[in-house]
């Protein structure tokens, strides 16, 4: 601000006062940039609050939802699906030490007693466990009652982290494959499930099976292989015992 003398002439303006004068310009151009400011954000908020609260109101929902589906919803319903399922398993067990083993196949496989089969878990309990689980033994059961194409389409949709259950499945297929005497396909299924998991019972289990349908292929040298592989790695496997055998055979048909 200007000041003057009581003679009434006008006082010159020092460097300090100027630059006094312009910190106060600066800092009322500031507040008044935040007024302004804060006066458009006041009015964005009052115009758009009802898009503002509808977008928060559907994140909240949204989770919320998905906290209840996954508590109110999942839970209730896998473990429904998992009841159904043991009563499932449970005729399938029955045909698994029966003589009359069809018709208890197909009761695992339709249900009974008011009871899901499995093919009624895999519809009404689409992605869970239990689901699963009955894609699997739906597969089995069809392998055992020598519906071989429904036993194929089943097991190829299965989808396991277990990895002995996805090798047995696997080879499953093969033997459908094998019973159907597509050797060529059998063969390639065999070899794909002895190299899902290296362990003593699945992996000694298909190397034989793809060795025994090999040497029909006349795929003497992998099948050699396969049965030496059990032979050295697999000595106390089943399959050990009985390969010096069909080593022999197929060394004799090789020369």
């Amino acid at each position: 601000m200007a000041t003057y003398k009581k003679r009434g002439s006008k006082k010159s303006i020092s460097p300090s006062n100027q630059a006094e004068l312009v910190q106060e310009s600066t800092t009322a151009e500031v507040f008044e940039t935040l007024d302004t400011t804060a006066s458009k954000t006041e009015e964005w908020v009052v115009k758009y609050q009802n898009i503002i609260l509808t977008f928060i109101g559907i994140v909240a929902v949204g989770v919320l939802g998905y906290l209840g589906y996954q508590n109110f919803v999942i839970e209730p319903k896998t473990k429904e699906a998992i009841s159904e399922l043991n009563q499932a398993q449970f005729y399938f067990q029955l045909a698994v030490n029966s003589v009359d083993s069809d018709s208890l196949y197909k009761r695992a496989l339709n249900g009974g007693e008011g009871k899901y089969g499995f093919l009624d878990i895999i519809e009404n309990y689409k992605g869970t466990t239990a689901a699963n689980l009955a894609i699997y033994s739906a597969g089995m059961a069809y392998l055992n009652i020598k519906d071989y194409q429904n036993a194929i389409f089943y097991l190829n949709q299965f989808n396991s982290e277990d990895v002995l259950l996805g090798a047995l499945a696997k080879g499953a297929i093969g033997d459908a494959f094998a019973q159907m005497d597509q050797l060529e396909k059998a063969f390639n299924y065999y070899v794909a499930a002895s190299k899902i998991n290296n362990n003593m019972y699945s992996t000694p289990k298909f190397l034989y099976k793809a060795a025994m349908i090999g040497s029909k292929l006349e795929k003497n040298i992998q099948s050699l292989a396969y049965l030496e592989r059990i032979k050295k790695e697999f000595k106390e496997s089943q399959e050990a015992n009985i390969v010096d055998v069909q080593i022999s055979k197929i060394k004799s048909s090789i020369k």
